[in-house]
């Protein structure tokens, strides 16, 4: 009997492989699939936030997202009986490719992303389709997933699936670790993120560096001007670029990229939740927050129509939610690793705190993603009392 059991489980399971088809994504058909796998993978999934199916749409097309001007891709589908089970994407970013080799991008580096799958084998079938489309172009080693570009959502969900993600964030199935690894993929870098209860004070020692800040006349925290939109963005942009330069993973952006996603966040961009340092009239450090746009998305699932465009303009004209998320935070390169560029950024979060708390109604922060290795920022989110909520991890294998 168990050695006919055993029959019969592997003449399924070998039924159910031959019967998997892997195919390219060609046409608004196959793209309108891709697009609404997710929602019948999570339906069960109370965690999974919905994103809106035009916004996938617009990252995932040439010609409306920006990241194509120095990018390519394709997307890959997986049927069985007609259904589709799976998807993913193999991509190269040249300008990823450009980057020095010990900053963990380098030449002859791909990726893949966008990945789901319904059991292993589809996972295996999707991945090796993606590596034989990377290995066609020249590719010699993959990084993922990474969906699509390193500045949205990098990284593989592996701890933290039993709480929904913040804006901005992604969320996967936690099988999909196993799969990944079982195709012979092994980790590389960590991403992690930091929650907070900002509904109380900083500990004294912060408390008492913050005040010493303000008394420092070379010394000024100030909010964005909304007005001075692209003058701002372009500020943010120069010290981005300078205090992340070094860093693991980075990819310059392309002053295509900064308008289309400023133009994408400015509805939730709010002056009191953006703060630029300046040491002696100079801009030296910023930090980013935005409500948690995630918390009014999930009830719309996935679409704004026929009315629920309405529910959300309502949100975006005075946000009331639970979590801020600060996405991006940087100090200029001469200043890392000094007592000032710590100064700065407990000034920088401790007035963004009070802002969130009194003007938002929000008691809770999340800071992230930080780079595992990223001494500066683990420390100061140690100090501020924040604990590890998410870890994302990204892998790598030779092709």
């Amino acid at each position: 009997m168990e050695l006919l059991a055993n029959f019969v489980f592997q003449k399924a399971a070998s039924v159910a492989q031959t019967d998997l088809v892997i195919t390219p994504v060609s046409g608004k058909a196959d793209m309108k699939a891709f697009i609404d796998l997710p929602w019948r993978l999570y339906a069960g999934d109370p965690n999974w936030v919905p994103p809106l199916k035009a916004e996938v749409k617009e990252l995932l097309t040439p010609g409306k997202n920006p990241f194509f001007g120095h990018a390519t891709a394709q997307y890959f589908l997986a049927r069985r009986g007609g259904q589709v089970v799976g998807r993913i994407s193999a991509h190269i970013d040249h300008l990823a490719t450009q980057q020095p080799p010990e900053q963990g991008m380098g030449p002859g580096t791909g990726n893949f992303g966008m990945f789901e799958a319904e059991d292993d084998a589809t996972a295996q079938a999707l991945i090796a389709a993606a590596e034989d489309w990377l290995r066609g172009q020249g590719v010699t080693r993959v990084l993922g997933p990474i969906s699509l570009s390193i500045w949205e959502e990098p990284g593989l969900l592996i701890s933290g699936h039993d709480h929904p993600p913040t804006v901005m964030m992604g969320h996967n199935s936690p099988r999909y670790q196993a799969m990944i690894e079982g195709a012979g993929y092994t980790p590389v870098k960590q991403l992690k993120t930091y929650e907070l209860d900002i509904t109380k004070n900083f500990p004294p020692l912060i408390e008492r560096i913050v005040q010493s800040g303000e008394k420092n006349p070379r010394i000024r925290v100030r909010q964005v001007d909304k007005k001075q939109f692209d003058k701002e963005a372009a500020i943010i942009l120069g010290i981005l670029n300078d205090a992340w330069g070094n860093n693991w993973g980075f990819v310059p952006i392309t002053d295509e990229e900064v308008a289309h996603t400023g133009k994408k966040l400015k509805p939730i961009v709010f002056e009191d939740l953006i703060m630029i340092a300046e040491l002696d009239g100079e801009p030296v450090a910023f930090m980013m927050t935005l409500p948690d746009l995630n918390e009014a998305l999930k009830p719309l699932n996935g679409s704004l129509f026929p009315f629920r465009w309405i529910k959300l303009l309502s949100w975006l004209r005075k946000p009331q939610c639970r979590t801020m998320r600060v996405p991006l935070m940087g100090v200029v390169q001469r200043l890392q690793s000094s007592r000032m560029a710590s100064q700065l950024a407990f000034m920088m979060i401790e007035y963004i705190r009070r802002n969130a708390v009194a003007r938002y109604g929000s008691n809770r922060g999340e800071l992230g993603w930080v780079l595992d290795d990223n001494q500066g920022m683990n420390a100061i989110a140690d100090a501020i009392n924040g604990t590890v909520n998410k870890i994302y991890q990204i892998y790598e294998k030779p092709l």
